[in-house]
């Protein structure tokens, strides 16, 4: 079986601080709590010094 590199969605937003984006990568993996299918694989990436965007993967 050959590996397949995971297909990364961002989010359609910038954040200007890191706990900002630690707060919206908690609020998206908690809705995956309950739901029927395996949670994403979410990230924070640093843009710059002082921006951040978060990206999310998920099995299909």
């Amino acid at each position: 079986m050959a590996y397949q590199r995971p297909r990364w969605i961002y989010w359609n937003e910038i954040f200007p601080s890191r706990f900002q984006a630690g707060c919206m990568k908690a609020k998206i993996e908690d809705n995956w709590i309950n739901g029927y299918e395996t949670g994403p694989l979410v990230e924070i990436r640093k843009l710059n010094e002082r921006r951040y965007v978060l990206r999310y993967t998920y099995d299909e």
